[in-house]
């Protein structure tokens, strides 16, 4: 499966297909809040955050893809990302694009 941010494919003709999207809420951990509380205090990246995030996303790209399978897609094009706070210490992470037939 062939996924790009641009909405076209260098040499080939696309049929659309129609939108494909793919999400999941997240939810910190206490042991994560804690570690990130120490963190806030000296500066630095949450690692535990960014995993967090990092796998959100495989998550949803693989429930994208998914979807556009079914759809007989061999790709999707014009992919985007959004994520938003659902609650305190909960985040969603979705992404969609456009499934396409490449010929």
């Amino acid at each position: 499966m062939l996924l790009v941010n641009t909405d076209y494919v260098s040499g080939k003709k696309i049929e659309t297909l129609g939108i494909v999207k793919g999400s999941t809420i997240r939810a910190k951990n206490v042991g994560k809040d804690i570690l990130a509380g120490f963190k806030n205090l000296v500066g630095g990246e949450l690692t535990q955050y960014t995993e967090m995030i990092n796998e959100a996303r495989a998550i949803a790209t693989k429930r994208m893809v998914d979807e556009a399978e079914k759809l007989g897609a061999d790709g999707v094009v014009n992919i985007r990302y959004a994520t938003s706070s659902v609650t305190q210490g909960a985040a969603e992470v979705m992404v969609y694009g456009t499934a396409v037939k490449l010929k």
